[in-house]
């Protein structure tokens, strides 16, 4: 990721534009995704994890 300094502008003023286009392109997400490896059947688990806890978080919004 870079940015490219404009004429005239402050350190301040880069170091925003910087840490908002690393924002926007979703990249620390991913580098602590990574920080650790996390093997497939690993991974696997803690998707099925995750659509229990959506679909049963659904289910109370529901009434259900």
């Amino acid at each position: 990721m870079s940015v490219e300094l404009r004429s005239g502008e402050s350190q301040e003023s880069i170091l925003k534009r910087f840490r908002k286009a690393v924002a926007e392109a979703r990249i620390l997400p991913i580098v602590r995704q990574k920080r650790w490896f996390t093997s497939k059947s690993e991974v696997k688990r803690i998707k099925r994890q995750k659509a229990i806890r959506k679909s049963q978080r659904v289910n109370v919004r529901r009434g259900g």
